[in-house]
């Protein structure tokens, strides 16, 4: 077969223009058309629009979002002072404590934990307690899952309106904890009875209730925990750049001491340690919390 030549010296008319071009200078639209390279026009994307697919909405193996849990923070050395403030027109102990940038809220319920000394009197030999810091006691006698008053071991700072207690509980069988989260209505200080026992339930911490626990029977000597109510915030003005150009932030919070309209006749403190912490009333949780 005879090959075609190369056109070294040919010209080639084009299909557009009907110039005389250099044929080797010479190139094929996507239409056929045999025109100059510099006459050269790409084939119009909306002659070939791409068929319209909406966009995808969901992941595969997309998994809810699961809210934290609430979890004890670390607290700076020595916390904890104490402090009177008015309440509703009364003069109330409560004890202040240093916790930066904390998100913590009034009418939060916070519990001291790791408590590692006592406070001390600046002017006396008086002390506040671990003990009374944490609100750390024993169940007097067993309870069953429905009792609506428990007994403590140790007359300590319970609200005698009410507040939130947890009672640890380990599963003898799997080792996880089994804690459950009281509120009570009510605190007798002459018999150290909790009544009016709402059970199974939680407290809220940094504006959110934690998912409910669950109502269980507790032996005598199971560990008790009492938490205190987050009273009022110890806010402070900040300069800073640009818009506003001032914040508010709180690196204290306190807690209220009692409900009775009593008040600290010494200033105790700054003290508790290091490595103290605070955090949700229950800070150990199980697969049925989450």
């Amino acid at each position: 077969m005879a090959k075609f030549a190369k056109g070294k010296h040919a010209l080639a008319i084009s299909d557009r223009s009907g110039l005389a071009f250099p044929w080797r200078e010479m190139v094929t639209e996507w239409n056929g058309a045999f025109v100059h390279y510099s006459e050269f026009e790409r084939k119009q994307p909306q002659l070939e629009p791409r068929p319209f697919v909406a966009d995808p909405q969901g992941l595969e193996k997309a998994r809810p979002q699961v809210a934290p849990l609430p979890t004890p923070d670390l607290l700076p050395e020595n916390p904890i002072t104490t402090s009177d403030v008015f309440i509703d027109g009364d003069r109330t102990a409560v004890y202040v404590v240093t916790q930066p940038n904390s998100g913590i809220l009034v009418n939060d319920v916070v519990r001291l934990m790791s408590i590692k000394s006592n406070l001390s009197s600046s002017t006396t030999a008086l002390q506040i307690s671990i003990q009374a810091l944490e609100l750390s006691t024993t169940l007097q006698s067993s309870i069953t899952s429905t009792d609506t008053s428990l007994a403590v071991d140790d007359n300590l700072g319970f609200y005698r309106d009410g507040g939130y207690v947890v009672i640890e509980k380990i599963n003898s069988t799997t080792g996880f904890f089994e804690n459950e989260v009281i509120q009570y209505t009510a605190y007798d200080s002459s018999t150290k009875v909790l009544s009016g026992l709402v059970r199974g339930t939680n407290a809220p911490f940094r504006g959110v209730k934690p998912k409910n626990t669950t109502a269980s029977s507790h032996d005598a000597g199971a560990k008790i925990f009492g938490a205190r109510l987050v009273d009022s915030l110890n806010e402070t003005t900040q300069s800073q750049a640009g818009q506003p150009s001032t914040i508010t932030i709180a690196n204290s919070y306190n807690l209220k001491e009692n409900d009775e309209g009593t008040f600290f006749i010494d200033e105790y403190g700054p003290g508790g340690g290091l490595n103290c912490l605070a955090g949700p009333v229950n800070n150990n949780f199980t697969s049925t919390n989450l």
